[in-house]
């Protein structure tokens, strides 16, 4: 008989631009911030968890399996287990599945899942040229060989690659996840005004929620040298129509609409939740926030990535039985607002859903029960991070509202979608 899987509690770090106030620190730090705080406010003794799970998509050099050194890092009994996952955007919420997979299979009751992501220390990068010559400078063993291999040095051989933007081109389609915005922006006949309204209203959203204290329920804060930051550090108070329009295309130079201000900001956070079985919670008097009642993970073409969400939604639909109307918050990831805006375009186009072979009929969804707290187009994106984030603030909303179901979903760069259904408990 399938186990009930519920989660107890989480938090996350404020989400910053990268190169700003996280500019200094690592994914470890930002993963052990929000590891130790969970097993504080839960109150768990960390040697009951039977394995963490984390995703994670810039794996540093120095951590490998990172979730096990955060594990470490945060006090986790060394003989508890760990492993990193990655599903690129959607890899955070991979954690969560994977917790929910082992439960069902017998692997185990409790499980520490999140994300994190430091988009501020994914390194550059030499060439194989560059690395061949200086890996043939470091075997010289006489001063002839050190100069012949010297005579071999070029300039270019210090352009350095940039790791984050080579991460984000699609190496099947050939497409940087910006340009996979501009194909959806021309399929769906997405104005550049529409982009930059809906972009406006997630700062807007975003500000009125940090005014309400709504993200000091999932927020923990991150001690600095010289300071505490404990808010997130994007969103915009004076954010204006006119000032976003002043912004140039940036995927697309010419004839593009998608720009850096209705698109989400390259960003730093972690984010992290206690995932365990409704038996286990009532075993250790534990009150349960939200059950994951199911997910789907689906697959689209990869130059129109940003389709994920209406891909997975449909798929999770179908599986579970239910429909949109059931369906009382929506979390989707704004990865670009012509993205967000071509999947609402789907969902209450009968035609459009036929026409990408959706597995199951969607119908209009409810602005007013999307992303009511602002999006990744005012707070960010750590790719690793947002699928615990998404699953974390929907759960607090869903508690905050009364309300009983909700889904967080993501588009996945690769041309994937990922959807998770909670319940109210």
């Amino acid at each position: 008989m399938p186990q009930s899987v519920v989660i107890i509690d989480g938090v996350r770090t404020p989400y910053a631009k990268s190169g700003t106030v996280f500019n200094k620190v690592s994914v470890v730090e930002l993963g052990r911030v929000c590891v130790t705080e969970t097993l504080a406010r839960t109150g768990i003794d960390p040697a009951i968890i039977d394995e963490v799970i984390i995703g994670n998509i810039g794996q540093p050099a120095d951590a490998a399996n990172v979730s096990r050194v955060v594990a470490l890092r945060s006090g986790i009994p060394e003989g508890v287990p760990a492993f990193t996952v990655q599903r690129n955007c959607a890899s955070g919420m991979q954690s969560v599945a994977s917790a929910f997979d082992r439960i069902q299979a017998g692997e185990g009751d409790v499980f520490l899942c999140g994300g994190i992501e430091s988009m501020s220390n994914i390194p550059l990068l030499f060439s194989k040229k560059a690395s061949d010559f200086f890996a043939g400078l470091s075997l010289a063993r006489s001063f002839p060989q050190t100069l012949g291999a010297l005579t071999r040095f070029r300039p270019s051989l210090l352009k350095p690659i940039v790791a984050i933007l080579q991460g984000l081109i699609d190496p099947v389609c050939g497409l940087n996840m910006g340009q996979t915005a501009e194909v959806l922006a021309r399929d769906y006949h997405t104005s550049r005004d529409e982009q930059d309204e809906f972009a406006l209203k997630s700062h807007q959203k975003t500000i009125v929620a940090q005014e309400k204290g709504i993200f000091g329920e999932e927020i923990t804060p991150v001690f600095l040298k010289d300071k505490a930051q404990s808010e997130d550090f994007g969103p915009r108070k004076n954010q204006t129509l006119e000032a976003l329009g002043k912004l140039k295309p940036f995927f697309d130079k010419r004839h593009g609409t998608v720009t850096p201000g209705n698109s989400c900001p390259i960003t730093d956070g972690g984010a992290t939740v206690l995932v365990m079985t409704e038996d286990k919670a009532k075993a250790l008097g534990l009150t349960p926030q939200a059950r994951v009642v199911s997910y789907a993970f689906a697959g689209l073409d990869p130059s129109r990535m940003g389709l994920g969400p209406a891909y997975s939604i449909s798929k999770l639909l179908k599986k579970t039985g239910f429909h949109v109307s059931q369906i009382d918050l929506f979390e989707i990831n704004e990865a670009f607002a012509a993205q967000v805006i071509a999947n609402l375009k789907v969902f209450k186009d009968k035609t459009l859903q036929q026409k990408a072979k959706l597995p199951y009929e969607l119908s209009e969804v409810n602005p007013e029960i999307l992303n009511v707290n602002g999006g990744a187009i005012a707070l960010g994106h750590p790719v690793g991070s947002s699928g615990t984030r998404l699953v974390l603030t929907l759960m607090k909303e869903l508690k905050r509202r009364q309300a009983r179901y909700g889904i967080a979903s993501l588009c996945i760069g690769g041309g994937q979608g990922g959807a998770m259904l909670l319940e109210r408990l």
